[in-house]
Order: structure tokens, then sequence, then C-alpha cells
């Protein structure tokens, strides 16, 4: 039997609260409870497939079908696409303003009118 405590889970006693009283849970580890992350997930080919695997991954969730440790990765998994998403994003974002450096203007309609 392995004693789980609140430094060896983390900070969080296997009960879930933290500070609260140790569990024994036979045969299980505290810190090795949860399904590892996937070590070597596959990189998004572009920011269109990442958005498609959220929303497959979203609506399996939604299912209700899945276990807990399926959902435990799934979830795992669209925290990761969202972080590449977002950092792809800002990634474009930065290099619009480095194209329209000096480009964007206030819209004058007077200005459109004389062309």
């Amino acid at each position: 039997m392995v004693k789980s405590s609140t430094s060896q889970a983390g900070g969080l006693a296997a009960g879930g609260q933290a500070g609260g009283p140790s569990v024994e849970v036979p045969g299980v580890d505290a810190t090795s409870a949860l399904p590892a992350a996937p070590l070597a997930a596959p990189v998004p080919a572009s920011f269109e497939l990442a958005l498609g695997e959220l929303e497959q991954i979203v609506q399996r969730m939604e299912g209700g079908a899945l276990s807990l440790e399926q959902s435990l990765a799934d979830y795992r998994r669209g925290a990761a696409l969202v972080g590449w998403c977002r950092k792809s994003l800002a990634d474009v974002q930065q290099q619009v303003r480095i194209l329209e450096a000096d480009l964007l203007r206030p819209f004058e309609a007077d200005a459109a009118d004389d062309t």
C-alpha cells in the first residue's frame, strides 16, 4: 500500500483537499495516479487543423461517453492545442503589425469619394 500525502501529490491529498487527511489507495502511487500527458503529441500542420481537432475533442467530451482518464487526456490535448493556436495567432498578429507599420490610417469618407 502506498500512503498519499500532501507532499507526494503535489499539494493535494488523494482525498482532494489541500492539507486534508491522507488516504491510502491500494496499488496506487499518488504521484502517478493520473495518466501522463502525451509525451510527443503531434504538432498541428495548420491553425485550421488544430481548430478542427479542438472541435472533435469538444464533441467527444460533450457526448459524455468518455472515461475519466480519456476525458483528462482529451482535456490536456485540448489545452495544448489552445496554447498552440494562441501562439500562432500572436505570431500572425505580429507579422501583420510589421507589414502594416505605417499603412494604417483612419478611414476618411471624403478622401475615398475624391478618387
